[in-house]
């Protein structure tokens, strides 16, 4: 029987899409390039960003923002897209806000240096093609309902940490989000929560004031 790397070829492998490239292709071939003076920012990230829009989607229609999160997803697989789905839009600004599921090992175990040095790949390939990134702190968790017990309320602080002296070192923008709605748990209260990770319209408004601010600041906007 023939075989090719090791595999039989009677068991019909399917490459899988990892990264899940598939997910915003139609809609990037759709999204016309930007027009003359528009400072399209695009927010990469996972379930939290890709919610966004669904709590409050004239956040994005009217500031011209574009929504590529994908829930569950992990830095090595926003790596992966990043080209596809940031670089290829031509945006002015990226909003990075990733590692919690890291945190969580959705794919598997990784290292805070490891998600630290996947968010700056980001960022080297967003100012390698005239994108100016803003790096996210991660979002309060005080534990995972769906993985609990690996202590995200001790492990994103330190994280975070490392995403904020990365961002001094490189020059970017660093939002802190984890300050303003961190309760004295080092988790997100009740009030910002859902689930001790999603996060609530009320959460939202607090995070839209910030990046919104972020943004202006960034891109020397009034």
């Amino acid at each position: 029987m023939l075989s090719f790397l090791g595999l039989s070829s009677a068991s019909k492998i399917n490459a899988q899409d990892w990264p899940n490239l598939e997910k915003y292709q139609t809609a990037n071939t759709e999204l016309a390039a930007p027009t003359d003076g528009e400072n399209r920012v695009v927010f990469m990230g996972n379930s939290i960003t890709e919610m966004w829009k669904d709590a409050n989607p004239n956040f994005f229609e009217e500031n011209l923002y574009v929504n590529r999160g994908i829930g569950g997803q992990t830095t090595p697989q926003m790596l992966l897209r990043f080209r596809q789905d940031v670089i290829d839009l031509h945006p002015k600004a990226v909003v990075i806000l990733a590692g919690t599921n890291d945190i969580a090992g959705n794919t598997g175990p990784m290292t805070l240096e490891q998600i630290h040095d996947n968010i700056l790949s980001m960022v080297e390939l967003a100012k390698a093609n005239g994108i100016k990134p803003i790096v996210c702190s991660v979002l309060p968790a005080f534990d995972y309902p769906w993985r609990p017990g690996l202590q995200p309320n001790i492990k994103i602080p330190k994280l975070n940490n490392m995403l904020k002296a990365m961002a001094e070192s490189q020059g970017v923008m660093y939002l802190d989000y984890f300050s303003e709605m961190a309760d004295d748990r080092n988790g997100l209260p009740s009030a910002l929560t859902t689930d001790e990770v999603h996060v609530t319209k009320e959460g939202y408004s607090i995070m839209e004031r910030m990046v919104k601010n972020a943004i202006e600041q960034t891109l020397g906007q009034p």
